[in-house]
């Protein structure tokens, strides 16, 4: 397992609490969810309180799934200026290029006292340069882990 660049933050493996988000190249990465592994027992998840993506409604009756989805007021911001996130028309509907990806990315982390948890981020990269600093300006704020807008 390797070291994680949250350690130097000082949260607990118990917390919640939002973590500022890393800036990448045309995006950021932000820390979504959090999955505790104990010997003997199946694991459990931890939402972190962040305000950029949607809390998963309910499990499936197939076990867990994690889907990512901006909160509805980032989902109107991001609409309104780059489009809708799949294209209609005179053709099958195919996704808008300039919508931005996401992906997980899960990171093994060890706590003291032989903790161990996987940390689930999520990594937005924006079509161009300009939506990702946009959206920075407009959302800062919550990707710095603050409750404000």
């Amino acid at each position: 397992m390797t070291a994680s660049p949250l350690a130097a933050l000082g949260e607990e493996p118990e917390s919640i609490k939002p973590i500022p988000a890393e800036k990448t190249a045309q995006g950021f990465r932000l820390l979504a969810l959090r999955c505790h592994h104990k010997d003997g027992a199946p694991p459990s998840f931890a939402l972190i309180d962040q305000r950029i993506f949607r809390a998963p409604d309910r499990a499936s009756r197939h076990g867990l799934h994690f889907g990512l989805a901006f909160r509805p007021e980032i989902m109107s911001w991001l609409i309104d200026r780059i489009g809708r996130p799949s294209l209609v028309g005179n053709r099958p509907p195919q996704r808008n290029p300039e919508w931005p990806t996401i992906v997980w990315r899960g990171a093994d982390r060890r706590w003291p006292d032989d903790v161990r948890t996987t940390e689930w981020f999520a990594e937005v990269a924006f079509a161009s340069q300009a939506h990702a600093e946009a959206f920075a300006e407009r959302w800062g704020k919550r990707l710095a882990g603050e409750t404000g807008d």
